[in-house]
């Protein structure tokens, strides 16, 4: 028997707040799996325990609710998919933070809504207009801004993070065509299981445990801070478009500006600020171009 999925609803603005709170709760996840990466934990232990404590804590919480319904899937394939390119893109991430600071890694990957808008028509048969092509493209300037060629962030380790941009568009489409086939709880639970079973054959080869109190609390925490921010986001993406939500994860790079100057002693220069200003003003206007055209259908509607 198919399980209960809600439908795609167009609500824009509460797709927007769901991803802000998701980047909170991500926030967490970033700045353990940087932790541990600076101890020297190997990577593909971080990524392990970051998914095999995310699936133990789905189960728990949403076993006893949706029983054997978790585990149904009406496109397996797609599942299996998403949960691939998730686990490529946390495994160059985690990989790209050994070398690079929390803000360029992050930088680098804020490409993906380029790549987003630009896969939005051909895999999901969505319109971009031109004003929200020109709002993300000056976000994207505001990148280079950030991460100026011949900087550090030009080191080979960028391309990494480049990787892991593109793996993270292919992710959110593949979360948008899953909006309204499977359930939230059933997309994490193949996003947290195809991780664990890939990585099962080479997780425990140089297994490390960590030397520190606080390194303990974030080799736990990792998992549920991806849980939480990976379910918010899946549940926005059945309220708004790719194209329209991408831009607003770029207001992770404040978050992490902050938690890399406090907690890791790299806090962002002149150019960062000025790179993260026009990040977060592209997203305002891509903000209130959704109001505008929600309310002229809401116009339209009346009329009719």
């Amino acid at each position: 028997m198919a399980s209960v999925v809600s439908p795609i609803e167009s609500r824009a603005n509460f797709g927007i707040l769901l991803v802000l709170m998701s980047q909170l709760v991500l926030l967490v996840l970033d700045v353990s799996a940087k932790w541990l990466s600076v101890e020297g934990l190997p990577t593909t232990e971080i990524v392990f325990m970051r998914y095999g404590m995310h699936f133990l804590l789905l189960l728990l919480l949403f076993l006893p609710v949706s029983g054997r319904q978790l585990f149904v899937s009406n496109n397996l394939k797609l599942e299996i998919l998403r949960g691939t390119c998730l686990l490529i893109t946390t495994g160059l991430n985690f990989l790209a933070m050994r070398y690079l600071p929390l803000t360029v890694t992050s930088a680098i990957q804020f490409t993906s809504p380029l790549i987003i808008c630009a896969l939005s028509g051909p895999l999901l048969g969505e319109a971009v207009g031109w004003r929200r092509w020109l709002a993300i493209a000056v976000g994207f300037c505001g990148i280079l801004i950030i991460v100026r060629p011949g900087s550090e962030a030009f080191q080979p380790a960028a391309l990494l993070s480049l990787g892991c941009a593109v793996f993270l568009a292919l992710f959110s489409i593949l979360t948008r065509k899953l909006a309204g086939v499977d359930s939230a709880q059933t997309q994490q639970f193949y996003a947290g299981a195809m991780p664990i079973i890939l990585l099962l054959p080479v997780a425990f080869t140089d297994w490390t445990w960590p030397s520190q109190p606080i390194s303990w609390v974030a080799f736990f925490i990792m998992g549920a801070a991806g849980l939480g921010g990976h379910f918010l986001n899946s549940v926005a993406h059945r309220f708004a478009t790719p194209a329209t939500l991408a831009p607003f994860s770029y207001l992770s790079l404040v978050y992490l500006s902050i938690a890399s100057w406090l907690i890791f002693n790299q806090p962002p220069d002149e150019w960062f600020v000025l790179g993260v200003a026009i990040i977060v003003m592209s997203g305002l206007y891509i903000w209130l171009r959704e109001r505008q055209l929600a309310k002229r259908v809401t116009a339209l509607d009346t009329e009719t």
